[in-house]
Formats: C-alpha cells, structure tokens, sequence
C-alpha cells in the first residue's frame, strides 16, 4: 500500500501532434489542486485496491485498508500481509499495532529506508506515472481522479497474477552460498 499524491494542471494551449512529430507540452499551467490516489495491490490475484482523497493521512489510510478488509477473501482469511514504505500514515510499530487492532488478521511489513522497488504497488504507480499522467493535463481534479480509476480497472483487465518461482529451499541454498568464503562460492555457483 502507498499513496501518491497527483496534481491536476491546465494549460491554457493543449496542442495536438502532428503526424510524425513529438508532442509539445506549454510550459505555462494553472495549478487544479492535488489529489492522494493510495492502492493496494493483490500480487496473487492481480488485483488492484484504489481510491483518491482530498487529504492524506491515518483516515484515509484507514479507509484503503476498510475498502480491501471488508471483502472476501482478506475478511476471513487467517493473515493477510500489508507490505508498506515508511510513509507518514503508516510508518513504525505503532502503525502496526493500529492496523490489527483495526483487522486481527493485517500484519503490517514495512519496507526497509530507500528500496521502495521492493514493494510491488510502486511498480504498479510507476506505470500509472508513465501511462497516465505524463503530461500532467487535466482540466480539474474530477478528471484526474475519473481517469485514476479507468486506467486501474483497465490495468486489473491486463494484469496477471504473480507467480512466485523462489522457493524456501532456493533460498537457503543462496544464503548458504553466500555464507560460503569467496574461492568457494565461484564453485558452487556453476
């Protein structure tokens, strides 16, 4: 779960392409206001939770987490695990703590400082950056978020679960060969 926060801009000339030309953007706009779009994303169902807010904050965390919680299967399933950068609603262990008390079966993980690409929903708003909102031109707020929501569904439609290949016993044997001194791991890695 992350949230991002995107800004509506106008500009006063929209110039179209020509054929065979690169699209020109004005540089002068009229700022529209901003817009948190925060997502959750379900790796194993290709499933994409979203939702804008005027604001961000522990409210509009809560509800993110409501709208994903509140369905079948996270309701009755024995855990549920909340991957999240350490951004201001949800950071340290009391973000933890409030998100099972809101939910028994949420385990928050956080991400370690600065490896945001670890989290899964950050590749997903770094397609939404590049698909959708580059150039920043919407009119209002209201098309911003209107356009948010049609491209997730759409990205829901193409979107294919994730299918893990590492297993445990993988792991441990790369950890073991990384514990390995140096002559001795070029060894084991052929």
């Amino acid at each position: 779960m992350v949230e991002k926060v995107k800004r509506a801009r106008r500009r006063p000339c929209r110039t179209a392409p020509r054929p065979h030309q690169v699209r020109r953007v004005e540089f002068e706009y009229e700022r529209q206001g901003a817009l948190t779009y925060l997502a959750a994303w379900d790796v194993h169902r290709a499933k994409v939770f979203g939702r804008c807010e005027r604001t961000t904050g522990i409210d509009a965390h809560h509800r993110l987490v409501d709208q994903v919680m509140e369905q079948e299967p996270y309701r009755s399933a024995e855990r549920v695990f909340w991957i999240t950068d350490n951004g201001s609603s949800h950071r340290g262990a009391l973000s933890g703590q409030r998100l099972s008390e809101w939910y028994p079966n949420a385990i928050q993980v956080h991400t370690p400082v600065h490896a945001s690409w670890l989290n899964q929903i950050e590749i997903y708003f770094s397609i939404v950056q590049r698909k959708l909102l580059k150039p920043n031109e919407f009119h209002d707020l209201e098309e911003l978020e209107d356009r948010l929501l049609q491209f997730q569904s759409y990205y829901e439609n193409i979107a294919k679960p994730f299918q893990w290949k590492f297993t445990r016993k993988d792991l441990n044997h790369l950890l073991w060969r990384l514990s390995q001194p140096k002559g001795q791991q070029e060894r084991f890695a052929a």
